[in-house]
């Protein structure tokens, strides 16, 4: 029974972790036009005692902002350059698909292993 809780616990830390991933993927989507943005990058800490993994800091990507050309924008400078966002939509939709499998992946255990203790539970009540 015990590893089953414990299945239970660990798919559902990879649930809550995946959907956080998938949060900051939508925002830095959101924000790709946004002038002077930085993409949000997470990272994912194991849990040794318990097995479960949890979201980690969240880090801004260090990469250079691009520097735009566009004189009329209110944000350029005096030479008509203002900072971009250093966000790659090809990057952030890759993301957004592995976390969503994997989130998928996760919800599958999960089920699994809930549909495996309602047996156990119908077997000792009998």
């Amino acid at each position: 029974m015990n590893d089953l809780t414990t299945s239970l616990a660990v798919s559902a830390s990879g649930m809550e972790a995946q959907a956080n991933r998938l949060r900051h993927v939508s925002e830095n989507i959101a924000n790709a036009d946004t002038p002077g943005y930085r993409r949000k990058v997470i990272s994912f800490d194991q849990v040794v005692e318990s097995g479960t993994v949890r979201a980690g800091k969240v880090r801004l990507d260090p990469r250079e902002l691009p520097e735009i050309y566009s004189p009329g924008h209110p944000m350029a400078n005096e030479a008509g350059y203002y900072n971009g966002s250093n966000v790659d939509l090809m990057i952030e939709i890759a993301d957004a698909r592995e976390a969503q499998r994997s989130y998928d992946a996760n919800v599958r255990l999960f089920d699994q292993a809930r549909q495996m203790m309602q047996s156990l539970f119908e077997v000792l009540r009998r």
